[in-house]
Order: C-alpha cells, then structure tokens, then sequence
C-alpha cells in the first residue's frame, strides 16, 4: 500500500514538472517553415543566415554580410523591427 501511495505522488509530482522541462526544451525554437520564409528573403538581401532563436516574442535573426555579424528581430507577421537587448518586447 505504501509503494502504491509512493508511486501516485510521483506521478502527480513529475505531471507537475514535466511542462515547465518542455518549455526550457522548445524555448529559443522557431519553426521550421518561418525559417525557410525569412531565409529567402535575407538571402535575396544579400544576408548569410547563420542562426534563429525565438526571444521576448519577436524572431531573432544572426546573419552576416559584408564580413560583419548582425542581429536582426522580426515580429510574428515576418517584419523587421527595432530591438535593444534588454527590451521587454
């Protein structure tokens, strides 16, 4: 009986945290498909993708051109728009 009550409070407790280890999973994560959109479209700008990450809402971008790395965001719609570090969004 112990090991039954045992086995349930583990079970709730890893229901518990399970989301919050999944989210730290797929966080920084941009699909697939809006990769392969921006990638076109930065590439015909003369850009070199090199990374994508998800951050405060917006898609980041890490490119190259002309020898120098650049961060450019973009919001959900695809548009390029103004981002400091440390911005809340």
């Amino acid at each position: 009986m112990m090991i039954r009550k045992m086995t349930a409070v583990a079970l709730i407790l890893g229901s518990l945290v399970t989301p919050g280890l999944v989210a730290a999973e797929t966080e920084g994560a941009v699909d697939a498909g809006v990769q392969e959109k921006l990638t076109a479209q930065l590439v015909a700008e003369g850009y070199d993708v090199r990374q994508f990450k998800a951050e405060d809402g917006l898609i980041e971008v890490y490119v190259v051109k002309d020898g120098k790395m650049e961060e450019l965001w973009f919001d959900a719609s695809l548009k390029q728009v103004a981002h400091e570090e440390g911005d809340e969004g």
